[in-house]
């Protein structure tokens, strides 16, 4: 492992271009920049050297209650949803080219804010950019069927918007998972109140100064800032929100999907992974190494899909780890404003110190820890930043082997043959993701196929597509994101009979 070292970038340059009401980042609420109605406010810190970046406003309940009524007056009174599609479309292209427009600024926004090197916040810029334009595309798309029925109808489907949508979203990808969520939910037509990490906020309301100079109306778009206990959970169970859209834990997942039932919303739920990534003997052997480090280290592990779990074959095992080994300790760990930096800090001293705990339990229930599992000191002491770590000698009851640690922690599992790379690869609470690495086209697709996972790849691991859905089997969630089942998880299917013949049906009698 080797530490990069960069100068502390200049955080009123990065940050100029967001609003500020005396001194603090404010919410954006019924198209106005709004301080917290209770006057809370939060201090955000670079996770890479630990000072203090800006001041942001904390909601409370109030708050969310003030964007609740803003995104209903919006949506009961059609200002966005009867809008024409190609309408909603032209404004949501002009959004994706702002983006693009600021691709720099966002990407330093995000990695001031969330640490993860300038070459992922870049990726994430342009596959944000390119998710609103997928979706205004869609939105003048058909949607809808008709049908042919046993009588003289026009029987056909029509989709329309949900409503008013609640969107709580994780600070691993603090702008890509902003546009996930608000993305199809305009394109669908509509109202929205999207609720960010408390802890990396600031790109979501870069992007909310877009859609005020946009002008789009009022209401439509809220920002509300806040901690997901309360601001959250006040989305979560409102009778006047329509849907909860969540990305995070399985077990607050768990707690909004009982919040929820409060009017029996709409639910989406994309939450936790344990994933696999399975190494048979024939595997390409750099480009499976190259993936495995790839699929854990991105983004230091905080990543819902990672392969946290590498499954290698018991003839490959002893040459695959060494290498992997070897490679690991070579990773340019430091501040993502660093271009030689590979992998960045974890985002929190909170959830270091989480992932420090699975790293003191994986010791403590017998794995052999073969690289890292430190806190890295000199230069880089400041920030949240732990080594490239990786286990072996695992059994599959193991708590680093079950639950999910979300940080730069891979734990190895040996397997025999094909049926035990399955039986491995399924046990497991999760279903999110998973992958295959073998020159053998037939047994690639035979194991996918038997994998309970939602997301799969043969031979790479994590490529995400808007155009493709996302989501998991198990635990790991319920519904999809992105391609267009994305789309049609923010709306409602309505069924219309036109009748035909109109006389009267003579059932009953006159």
């Amino acid at each position: 492992m080797q530490a990069t070292t960069h100068p502390a970038p200049h955080v009123e340059q990065i940050l100029a271009n967001l609003p500020r009401i005396n001194g603090v980042i404010p919410m954006y609420v019924d198209g106005e920049w709004r301080l917290a109605a209770e006057g809370g406010t939060r201090e955000l810190f670079n996770p890479a050297s630990g000072e203090p970046i800006a001041v942001v406003a904390e909601g409370s309940v109030e708050d969310a209650r003030r964007a609740i009524a803003a995104a209903r007056n919006a949506f009961d009174q059609g200002t966005w949803s009867s809008l024409a599609a190609a309408e909603r479309a032209a404004l949501l292209f002009r959004l994706a080219d702002e983006i693009e427009a600021h691709r720099e600024e966002l990407m330093r926004i995000d990695t001031l804010n969330n640490g993860k090197p300038l070459r992922e916040t870049e990726y994430d810029v342009v596959d944000a950019a390119n998710c609103f334009r997928y979706y205004a595309g869609l939105a003048t798309k058909p949607h809808g069927q008709t049908f042919d029925v046993p009588a003289p109808s026009q029987t056909f489907t029509v989709r329309e918007p949900i409503g008013v949508c609640g969107q709580i979203i994780p600070w691993n990808y603090p702008l890509l998972m902003a546009a996930w969520k608000l993305a199809p939910a305009l394109a669908a037509g509509n109202a929205c109140i999207l609720k960010p990490s408390e802890l990396t906020p600031l790109s979501a309301i870069r992007l909310a100064g877009f859609f005020d100079e946009l002008k789009f109306p009022p209401g439509v778009v809220n920002i509300v800032l806040g901690a997901g206990a309360t601001v959250g959970h006040a989305l979560a169970e409102s009778p006047l929100v329509d849907k909860i859209a969540f990305t995070g834990g399985t077990k607050t997942g768990r707690s909004i999907m009982q919040a929820a039932t409060s009017n029996l919303k709409k639910i989406s739920l994309e939450l936790g992974g344990k994933s696999p990534n399975i190494v048979f003997g024939d595997a390409d052997f750099e480009t499976a190494v190259d993936y495995a480090l790839f699929g854990i280290y991105a983004n230091a592990g905080q990543v819902c899909s990672a392969g946290s779990r590498l499954l290698v074959q018991r003839s490959l095992h002893d040459r695959f780890v060494d290498r992997l080994v070897e490679r690991a300790q070579k990773i340019r760990v430091g501040d993502g404003f660093d271009p030689q930096t590979e992998m960045g800090p974890i985002i929190s001293p909170v959830h270091r110190e989480r992932v420090e705990g699975y790293i003191a339990a994986g010791h403590a229930e017998g794995a052999r820890m073969l690289c890292g599992g430190n806190r890295l000191g000199g230069a880089l002491a400041n920030g949240n930043f732990i080594a490239p770590t990786i286990f072996d000698e695992t059994s599959p009851g193991m708590r680093i082997v079950q639950e999910e640690i979300f940080g730069p922690v891979l734990v190895v599992q040996t397997f025999e043959d094909e049926a035990s790379a399955i039986g491995l690869a399924n046990d497991t609470i999760y279903g999110l993701a998973g992958a295959v690495f073998t020159q053998d086209i037939a047994k690639a697709h035979r194991v996918i196929r038997k994998l309970r996972a939602g997301i799969t790849w043969i031979n790479t691991y994590h490529p995400t597509y808007n155009e493709a859905p996302w989501g998991g089997y198990k635990q790991s969630g319920i519904g999809r994101e992105l391609g267009t089942y994305g789309y049609d998880a923010y709306t409602e299917v309505k069924q219309i009979n036109v009748n035909l013949d109109v006389q009267p049906s003579g059932w009953f009698s006159d």
